[in-house]
């Protein structure tokens, strides 16, 4: 079974800094200087912009682990978008 999450974003507007995705999935997140979620990638500056999965730090994502740090957001801040990048978390 494939990849369902193809690519993540951080909406820093809602973020708040909880780090609720940095305890679920650190090898992904961290909060930056202005106490915002971060997005760790294999290469250049980790920041909230939308990243395909296959950019992260983390070399094997779990789709799993991935949708638990997002839902673990308390302002859902965390977006998850499928191969076409139609938008699968949080669901609108």
């Amino acid at each position: 079974m494939g990849q369902l999450y193809k690519y993540i974003k951080v909406d820093r507007d809602l973020c708040i800094g909880a780090a609720s995705c940095v305890a679920v999935y650190p090898e992904i997140f961290q909060l930056d200087e202005e106490n915002k979620a971060i997005i760790l990638k294999k290469e250049g500056p980790a920041d909230s912009e939308y990243t395909s999965v296959d950019l992260l730090a983390c070399s094997n994502v779990d789709d799993d682990q991935l949708l638990l740090s997002a839902q673990s957001c308390p302002t859902a801040a965390i977006f998850l978008y499928g191969e076409d990048g139609t938008q699968l978390y949080p669901e609108y």
